[in-house]
Formats: C-alpha cells, sequence, structure tokens
C-alpha cells in the first residue's frame, strides 16, 4: 500500500499528538508481563489464585503463602514429589509460571540460633524453587538494630545473601533482595549489593516501600541500583498523617508508581510487573477479587495494550 505525501504527514501528526497526549507513550516490543502475590488473596487455595490469574490475564504468579501456610515446604500442593508434579502440570494447563517464592528470612541478625533459623528457610525455599521450576526467591535485609553498628549490619546482610547465593547456584535459582523495612535507602542497598556480588544475587525493587519512607525520585534509585534489579512489587498508597499509609489501587494514591513503571519499561526491563496487595496484613483493604481485576485493567489502560 502506498501513502501520498498529504496521507503521510496527517498519520505523522496524529502520532505526534497520541505522543503528547499520554508522557507514558511507550513503543513496547512485547506485552508487560503481569503477576500478583498470593499475599492478596490469603484464604485461597492455590486453585482459586490460578484460576484469577486466568481470568484477569496474569502470566505469573508469586507465591507468598497460600491459604494462610506461609511455610510454603509445607503446603499441600508442593509437600511431595506427586502434588508438585500435579501443582506444575496444571500450571502449565493454564499458561502460568510461579516466578518468586517469597519467604520471611531476615538476614539482618549476627551469627546465632535465630539467624540459623533464618537462613534454614530460605535454603528450604531455593530447594523448593528448584523442585517447582521457580527462578527467584525472595529474602528481605530487614532492620538497622539500634544496638549494633549500621555497617556492620550491612555487612551481616551481604554475607547472608552471599551464603545464599552460592547455595541457590547450584540449583539454579537467584536469591532476590527486597528493598524493604529499615533497608530502603538506595545508597544503604547498594553498599549492601556491591558487597555481595554474584551470578545468583539481584534485588526486587519494591518501589512504594522505598518512595514512602525514602521520597527519593524513581529515576534517582533506578539509575543507582539497575544494575541488580530482577524484579518489582508494584502497589500505590495514600499518605496519612502519622506517616500512616492507606493502600489504594494503582493510580489513586501519591506514590509515583507510573513514573516508576515507564522508567524500566522504556530501559526494557523484560521482568515482571508483580501486583502486591496486602491484604494478609491490611484485612481492611479491599477484596482480592477487586484488587486483581483492577490492577490488569489499569496496566492495559496505561500501556494501551
Amino acid at each position: 500500500m502506498s501513502y501520498t505525501r498529504k496521507e503521510f504527514l496527517q498519520n505523522s501528526a496524529i502520532l505526534a499528538a497520541a505522543a503528547m497526549v499520554s508522557s507514558s507513550f511507550i513503543i513496547l516490543k512485547e506485552k508487560p508481563r503481569l503477576s500478583f502475590s498470593t499475599i492478596a488473596c490469603p484464604d485461597w487455595t492455590l486453585r482459586q489464585a490460578i484460576d484469577a490469574a486466568v481470568l484477569h490475564g496474569y502470566t505469573g504468579l508469586e507465591i507468598r503463602g497460600i491459604n494462610r501456610e506461609m511455610d510454603l515446604t509445607k503446603a499441600p500442593e508442593f509437600v511431595t514429589p506427586e502434588s508438585r508434579k500435579a501443582t506444575l502440570a496444571l500450571m502449565k494447563e493454564k499458561g502460568l509460571k510461579f516466578i518468586n517464592l517469597g519467604a520471611s528470612t531476615a538476614l539482618h541478625m549476627p551469627e546465632g540460633p535465630v539467624r540459623e533459623k533464618h537462613m534454614k528457610e530460605a535454603k528450604s525455599f531455593i530447594d523448593l524453587a528448584q523442585q517447582i521450576n521457580c527462578p527467584y526467591v525472595r529474602v528481605f535485609p530487614n532492620d538497622f538494630p539500634k544496638n549494633q553498628d549500621r555497617n556492620k549490619t550491612i555487612e551481616y546482610v551481604s554475607s547472608g545473601l552471599l551464603e545464599l547465593g552460592q547455595y541457590a547456584k547450584d540449583r539454579k535459582v537467584t536469591v532476590l533482595l527486597e528493598t524493604h523495612g529499615a533497608f530502603s535507602h538506595s545508597d544503604d542497598i547498594l553498599k549492601t549489593m556491591t558487597a555481595a556480588e554474584h551470578p545468583n544475587i539481584g534485588l526486587i525493587w519494591d518501589i512504594s516501600n522505598m518512595w514512602t519512607k525514602t521520597k527519593e525520585s524513581p529515576s534517582v534509585v533506578y539509575q543507582t541500583l539497575k544494575k541488580y534489579i530482577r524484579h518489582t512489587h508494584i502497589k500505590d498508597a495514600k499518605l496519612l498523617p502519622g506517616d500512616k499509609l492507606q493502600y489504594v489501587f494503582i493510580g489513586k494514591g501519591d506514590v509515583p508508581i507510573f513514573e516508576a513503571i515507564d522508567i524500566l519499561a522504556k530501559d526494557g526491563y523484560k521482568g515482571y510487573y508483580s501486583f502486591e496487595w496486602e491484604k494478609l496484613w491490611h484485612p481492611e483493604i479491599a477484596e482480592p477479587e477487586l484488587a486483581l481485576a483492577d490492577y490488569t485493567k489499569a496496566m492495559k489502560e496505561h500501556f494501551k495494550i
């Protein structure tokens, strides 16, 4: 088909106008990968979460508890070789992938029984991730204890990461440190990740967790940490008096969440935009049926897909 010069100019003007109407005018080579964490649906079975994912157009599932069982190695869907095989068959049938297992492991404490318990949990999650073809296991940094030197805390976190990364290497799993808790400043995270350089260690950028605590701009955070970012947690919130938060549907709060999403998309981010609706910790927020439907709708509208 050929175009006249007049038609060419008209089409060009239309495209230019569309780009100006939306600051998020991004040409994507492929659809953004959307997943959600089961923290959104704490009382659901895995089958219910799978059905919701299919219904609302998700392609990945991040497992943070199933029907309030937080130790995933004890969940009926994973506890035996037979149950794992059946679960993987169901995921394949529905066109879904497991993309992350959320452990409760924290790494900020010194050697001792508590740290040993946390490390043991992380390693059991890494073993499970290998068994169900899940690429990532999440761990927390998580705190800066007042009676502990700040640099020593960073050393504890980085050394724990290195130990877990080495354990994960032979199992073809990557351990991801989430930007979480007191570890929300990009310079602290950078120090930790630099000290824990390893091919099987990466970072989850929880945009809301960081911004609500530090107010660092997404562009600064991304430029500082993009080398390590493998996965994201996406949520929005309104800032309330007294440093309190009210979680709201994406785009309805104060977090510059779409600014961060656009930075990732424009730089060719190929990971998942994983919706983390914290219903488990905040039972007062909207039900998962509503939140999960809204997230994919909002993301599709934003990316014009």
